[in-house]
């Protein structure tokens, strides 16, 4: 089996509190970058628009498409190419209501492409009730997602174990919203669907450094809180390292090669992935720790 870092000794406990503030900085940016935006950017799905489906009588790469439409003045909009059976289609999402839509978008093609055929699939209005709804329903699909995962880790762990998991979720999520923010990145449901990814992504990783941390502390109840932990942590670090370079590479590659419409899925998914990976150490890990020294105390026990 594959291991790296072997033997590390590295006090990440000792840390914590800088990592405390370094985290506390980003969320308190973030809020600020709300309130003053009012909102993130939401995308056609969120805000309504005009969706067309048209077809060429060649299949062209999505970038020429993308490029042709630019010039023939066509601004924020989204561009999906279909695959499998559907060679030559294309999925379009326009903000706003265009009147007379496919007319321009087929004056930009036949100008860009003239020996190309462009044929009209299907055109749809999504008004912004629709979008609403969308957004509705994609904030209660995240959390109740975070809030089964409290479930789970409240059931298998004790309390101090889960409080600091779904904290940690929670600052993932709102740290890569943050991100992509200050970016200048629309929210889609291609990034919800990344944020539901992170946070599972997320918790695996917690729940692999939990188990580690209750199976030492049982075996070294001589040890402080923080020391038990420390051990723990290093001995996961391999795989730990491991598994989120993996993840980290594999997003990266289709943050380079996969086009525009991965674009901001794979963004998401790499400040997800490091993120993911700091804050089970520094976050749920290190407010399990707080935790675990405040119910000492209370007992009358002196712990760090």
């Amino acid at each position: 089996m594959l291991q790296v870092l072997i033997g590390t000794n590295i006090p990440f406990m000792k840390y914590r509190r800088w990592a405390y503030l370094f985290s506390g900085l980003l969320v308190v940016a973030t809020i600020a970058w709300l309130v003053v935006h009012g909102s993130p950017y939401y995308s056609v799905d969120f805000t309504g628009g005009t969706v067309l489906q048209i077809r060429t009588s060649q299949t062209l790469p999505a970038d020429q498409v993308r490029r042709a439409l630019d010039r023939g003045g066509f601004k924020g909009f989204e561009l999906q190419q279909m695959t499998g059976q559907s060679q030559g289609e294309y999925l379009l999402r326009f903000k706003g209501g265009i009147e007379d839509a496919y007319r321009g978008v087929e004056e930009a093609m036949l100008k860009a492409f003239p020996d190309v055929k462009v044929e009209l699939r299907n055109q749809v209005m999504v008004g912004p009730k629709v979008g609403n709804e969308l957004r509705q329903k994609a904030l209660w699909a995240v959390l109740w997602s975070l809030g089964g995962i409290l479930l789970y880790v409240g059931f298998r762990y004790e309390f101090k174990f889960a409080l600091g998991a779904v904290v940690s979720l929670f600052h993932d999520v709102f740290i890569v919203l943050g991100f992509l923010c200050f970016t200048g990145r629309e929210i889609s449901l291609t990034v919800i669907a990344a944020l539901l990814t992170l946070a599972g992504f997320s918790i695996n990783d917690t729940i692999v450094v939990f188990d580690r941390i209750r199976e030492r502390s049982k075996e070294l109840r001589k040890e402080t809180h923080s020391r038990a932990m420390d051990i723990a942590i290093n001995e996961t670090l391999s795989r730990t390292v491991i598994t989120s370079l993996t993840v980290f590479l594999a997003a990266l590659g289709l943050f380079i090669w996969g086009g525009e419409v991965l674009h901001d899925f794979s963004f998401a998914m790499l400040v997800g992935v490091l993120f993911g990976t700091y804050s089970s150490v520094f976050v749920a890990s290190a407010l399990a720790l707080e935790i675990w020294i405040a119910l000492d105390r209370r007992k009358g026990i002196q712990a760090e």
